[in-house]
């Protein structure tokens, strides 16, 4: 298997994940409880904004595997993608990692894998 395919699973994985975030959003809000109306919004924002920048990660990494997967811009957009990723993964696992409901749990193993593919699609 060529980098590219493993760049753009790696995009993918991170694409469907950010997707997956933004559906449940109100019933995530709605599971909370009777919270104040400012503690709804924060937490659909919250939602919102994780899921559209694992969508943004994704498509970022997918548009420079097609424009350029071997340019120097490339290979900094993947770092960066990567590291981000893996922030990620470090805040999930030491804070939704704690839930007890398995997509939180999903979280950092998700992101973990994504980078992990990002990585060995630049290396190859």
């Amino acid at each position: 298997m060529n980098g590219e395919v493993l760049s753009y699973i790696g995009a993918a994985l991170t694409i469907m994940w950010g997707v997956a975030h933004l559906f449940p959003t109100r019933n995530v809000v709605k599971g909370f409880g009777e919270i104040s109306e400012d503690n709804k919004h924060i937490i659909t924002m919250e939602w919102i904004i994780e899921g559209t920048a694992l969508i943004f990660i994704g498509v970022l990494i997918t548009v420079a595997t097609i424009i350029d997967p071997e340019s120097q811009v490339s290979e900094y957009v993947y770092i960066l993608s990567i590291i981000m990723l893996i922030t990620l993964a470090v805040i999930s696992l030491l804070t939704g990692f704690k839930v007890n409901f398995l997509p939180y749990k999903l979280c950092p193993l998700i992101f973990t894998i994504s980078a992990i593919l990002i990585f060995l699609g630049m290396i190859l």
